[in-house]
């Protein structure tokens, strides 16, 4: 007689926490699943609290065995604000490539992120990064490679500014102000309409509801413009990918519009060994439709790591 299928056992779910990690930045994480397991940190992307993760997709990643930590950048929800002003003249240099100085670089916002695993006593883990957090999660790899058990870059890019671009009215979408709580979310929705996967177009309330939590946990406009200097000024990766020896693999949308995906192409064709998917109907968000298909890509790319 057929009996019904148990349910999945519960997920353990630490409190939000915090990290001191380097000078004053001190960082805010939690963890899902059982310390035991191969660790699995999770790096969100420019102005992106840790939330942006969603809890589904941290369980089912918990589930095939890794402990998973999401963390808020600095200048992110209730991470550490840095300091330092950035003006809209700056990132036209940097976006244009002139020289230029931002308050901290990629590589520092690497370094936090190893910092947290310090504090957590991990020597090393599996890093998956969306965006600017895939830009955060190369860094990584080529500052500390021993320390990056393997390395999945989704819908992010080089730093070569020949690839990954984007659209400009999207750059005036991401400066322009917005006040208060109703407007913050009149513009996430905004914007969501611009850069959301078309092929898996996400409900209007679940885009309100998503951008109501990320101005309660702590939005800071000068903290965006402080990681997009961050982004802007930031060297080409693209030589000292070629020598990255980690197992790698890029995923990125081909509706992608804020991240061309000439900018996934190039950071696998960059990696050797790196395997890329191309995925139809995505563009820069992480629709629950496509939760399965990033956590095989991950959980595929960590045992090509554990097999060497």
């Amino acid at each position: 007689m057929p009996t019904r299928p148990k349910p999945a056992p519960p997920v353990t779910v630490s409190d939000e926490l915090f990290a001191p990690v380097s000078g004053d930045i001190e960082l805010c994480y939690q963890t899902f699943g059982d310390p035991a397991d191969e660790p699995l940190l999770l790096v969100m992307g420019l102005g992106c609290p840790m939330t942006w993760w969603d809890t589904d997709l941290c369980e089912m990643l918990a589930r095939r065995g890794f402990y998973v930590i999401r963390f808020d950048n600095r200048d992110v929800g209730r991470s550490s604000r840095a300091t330092g002003r950035v003006t809209r003249r700056l990132l036209v240099r940097g976006f244009a490539g002139l020289p230029t100085r931002s308050p901290y670089s990629l590589d520092d916002m690497a370094r936090d992120a190893f910092g947290l695993l310090d504090h957590l006593g991990l020597e090393a883990a599996h890093v998956a990064g969306v965006s600017m957090g895939g830009m955060i999660a190369q860094s990584m790899a080529l500052q500390q490679p021993q320390r990056v058990s393997s390395l999945a870059s989704i819908m992010s890019t080089t730093g070569r500014r020949t690839v990954g671009w984007q659209h400009p009215v999207l750059f005036r979408n991401l400066l322009a102000s917005s006040r208060g709580r109703e407007g913050y979310i009149r513009s996430s929705v905004a914007t969501w309409r611009l850069i959301g996967s078309p092929g898996y177009p996400t409900p209007q309330e679940h885009i309100e509801e998503r951008a109501a939590d990320t101005y309660d946990r702590g939005v800071s406009v000068a903290g965006l413009t402080r990681q997009m200097a961050a982004i802007v000024t930031t060297a080409d990766r693209t030589p000292r990918l070629r020598g990255l020896r980690v197992p790698t693999v890029v995923v990125h949308g081909l509706a992608d519009k804020m991240v061309h995906v000439s900018g996934g192409r190039a950071t696998a064709n960059a990696v050797p060994g790196a395997d890329l998917l191309l995925v139809d109907g995505m563009g820069h968000d992480l629709p629950p439709a496509l939760h399965e298909t990033f956590a095989q890509a991950i959980t595929r790319n960590a045992e090509r790591a554990t097999a060497r």
